[in-house]
């Protein structure tokens, strides 16, 4: 997912794909270890849109710097 279509999103669609992506990485990490991830480049791509998600919630609506 790229920015500029998480920019787009309101605060309760970040918080709500934000949980559904942890949720993913939680998956892949567990078929991670029983050895059943095809495509293990999932996880990566999981882990780089939380952090874009996070970051930008964090750019508005974190907290107000002086």
């Amino acid at each position: 997912m790229e920015s500029k279509e998480l920019r787009q999103k309101t605060k309760e669609e970040l918080v709500k794909l934000l949980q559904e992506k942890q949720a993913r990485l939680g998956e892949i990490n567990f078929q991670m270890a029983r050895g059943e991830v095809k495509n293990v480049r999932e996880r990566l791509y999981t882990r780089k849109d939380i952090a874009r998600i996070s970051t930008l919630m964090n750019e508005n609506y974190g907290a107000k710097r002086a």
